[in-house]
């Protein structure tokens, strides 16, 4: 009965963190599959349904204030939707724990790039 507590708490915490700027749909990625035994790949799909919501509703207030690089969105646009396919497409292919390894990397890197910010060029005046 109450099995479904930690999740809604978990969702909810990465909901409220992603609302602040942070990646909380990376959070839950990693809550889920390391916290809550979820299959990757159920957890990536499910990762992406809570990222679509929150990434329509961010291009639609950078919409309205025209804070939107129309010219640079129609040039990539069609990469990323093909890229999105064949990523999808790999990932059906791949042992689940191959994926893993990569993964790791990418969060390592995510983290440390977050904790040692690239310096800002001082700017000629």
């Amino acid at each position: 009965m109450t099995a479904w507590i930690l999740p809604f708490l978990c969702g909810l915490g990465a909901s409220i963190i992603s609302a602040w700027g942070v990646g909380g749909g990376t959070l839950l990625l990693l809550v889920m599959t390391l916290f809550l035994g979820v299959d990757h790949r159920t957890a990536q799909g499910i990762n992406l349904l809570f990222f679509l919501p929150t990434a329509a509703s961010a291009l639609f207030c950078h919409a309205r204030n025209d804070c939107l690089d129309k010219p640079c969105l129609k040039n990539a646009v069609p990469f990323a939707v093909a890229a999105a396919l064949i990523g999808a497409w790999i990932s059906n292919c791949v042992d689940v724990n191959v994926l893993r390894k990569p993964f790791g990397v990418y969060l390592l890197l995510s983290a440390v790039s977050l904790l040692w910010p690239a310096k800002k060029e001082k700017s000629a005046s």
